[in-house]
């Protein structure tokens, strides 16, 4: 019954956020539903010492990357970069590659270390320029972002600085270029399937005669008479922030040590910060802002006039966006406390084979939490000793754990309620029943992909 009823919170929630529904509503009324007819006294707690810890510790770390992200989408936008670079590539490539083009933007800024969430905000101008240039669906942007930006370049990429990638690392005692070779096998697949899934589904489109769209949402805001600057110039804010996001993680903890106390005068104690847990979050907002200075200094004379309302617009965009994905993470908090969480995590240790069964156990779990990296997270510390043991007897190297564990969270974890996944569509303008499905489409693949690395391993030793 315990089982049934932490599935049926995760049902409630996927079925509100398909339906259209806020999840900042829903998420708590779906966790605390589930409390209710746990443990009717738990309630009051689960909410404030749980729920709400979780996620105002969310907003409290990650909610100036969205804002920050959130106002960098936004003066590309305005300044006309977003155009002079999809102006650009259409030449380049043609207008028939604009898929391609978003796809290899995404993988390259999520390789650079950059937040899938702060991808999302900064690509989505340049898609929707490409796309509407191109006649291409509208609805076909999340699931072409999702493919560059959530899939083989966030964990199965040798060396991707995503946190998908690093959390093995404590568990396992490997490195992020863990089974290199295997990594790069399962990344040319995902990419590979995921293309031809996209083309798959443009051919379908037109095919009906099915063009960008018209009743659109958030579109950007170009102004249709300014003169584009040069492409290159256009592609520096991006490369900027790819760059210096780099430098910035590598430099952070040399200038603060591993810990940093703060004490100004008038501070009863000081503030303790450990700087290792920092130094990605540090690293991204300063990159941002390097970003928006640049774009600032060079195009303020294009977007002075637009700069105080496409401001406003982009911090409410932040908002919702943080807000929608804090409430899923205090979402998966709750449910992880059940009992019924723990029930089925029993039951997963029971697959015999040690792959399959790290596979199974981290995808599922960062199905339910809605989080590739909290259901991972949940999964390695609680069963990480049994994969270790398991492998040893087997002869199977950590490193492929590693990669199996990291591939794996990035599979079922982008279900309906997830947050990356409802930050995507509201920021694009677009809902489940528009969009989601194609998101499904690339989950499926990427799900696929690490039972295809296993086999690998299998049939060739490959790491």
């Amino acid at each position: 019954m315990s089982v049934i009823i932490a599935l049926a919170a995760l049902a409630l929630l996927m079925l509100a956020a398909y339906r259209g529904y806020s999840v900042i509503l829903f998420a708590p009324i779906a966790a605390l539903g589930a409390v209710l007819l746990t443990d009717p006294s738990a309630v009051a707690p689960a909410f404030t010492g749980v729920f709400m810890e979780k996620m105002v510790g969310f907003i409290k770390l990650y909610f100036p990357v969205f804002l920050l992200g959130a106002v960098f989408g936004k003066l590309i936008e305005l300044s006309g970069f977003s155009r002079s670079i999809v102006a650009a590539a259409i030449r380049l490539f043609g207008s028939n590659q604009a898929m391609l083009v978003i796809v290899l933007v995404c993988a390259l800024l999520t390789y650079g270390g950059v937040s899938l969430f702060v991808v999302v905000f900064a690509v989505y101008p340049f898609a929707a320029e490409m796309f509407r240039q191109s006649n291409i669906p509208k609805r076909l942007i999340p699931a072409t972002i999702a493919l560059g930006a959530f899939s083989f370049t966030m964990d199965a990429l040798p060396g991707t600085p995503q946190i998908q990638n690093i959390i093995p690392t404590a568990f396992f005692g490997t490195t992020s270029w863990a089974a290199p070779w295997l990594g790069l096998i399962g990344s040319i697949f995902v990419f590979s399937a995921g293309m031809l899934y996209l083309h798959r589904q443009l051919r379908k489109a037109k095919h009906k005669d099915e063009g960008y769209g018209t009743e659109l949402r958030n579109e950007p805001e170009t102004p249709e008479d300014i003169s584009l600057p040069n492409p290159w110039l256009a592609l520096a804010p991006l490369v900027l922030v790819g760059i210096a996001n780099l430098l910035l993680t590598r430099w952070i903890p040399l200038v603060y040590g591993e810990t940093h106390s703060l004490q100004l005068a008038g501070m009863a104690a000081p503030v303790q910060s450990e700087v290792a847990k920092l130094t990605g979050i540090w690293a991204v907002q300063a990159a941002l802002l390097l970003g928006i200075m640049f774009v600032l200094i060079c195009a303020f004379r294009v977007i002075r006039n637009k700069l105080a309302e496409g401001t406003k617009t982009a911090v409410g965009g932040a908002l919702l966006a943080s807000m929608n994905t804090a409430s899923e993470y205090g979402f998966g908090a709750v449910i992880a406390s059940l009992p019924g969480f723990l029930v089925l995590s029993d039951a997963l240790k029971n697959i015999p084979n040690p792959l399959v069964n790290e596979a199974i156990t981290v995808t599922l779990l960062a199905g339910i939490t809605g989080s590739a990296s909290g259901g991972m997270s949940i999964a390695l510390a609680a069963m990480s000793e049994t994969f270790i043991a398991a492998a040893n007897a087997a002869n199977i190297p950590l490193e492929v754990l590693h990669r199996v564990a990291s591939m794996a969270s990035g599979g079922m974890d982008t279900l309906p309620h997830n947050g990356a996944v409802i930050t995507l569509l509201a920021v694009t303008g677009l809902t489940h029943r528009e969009a989601y499905k194609d998101i499904f489409g690339i989950t499926l693949i990427k799900t696929l992909a690490v039972f295809v690395v296993i086999a690998t391993f299998y049939a060739t030793g490959i790491v």
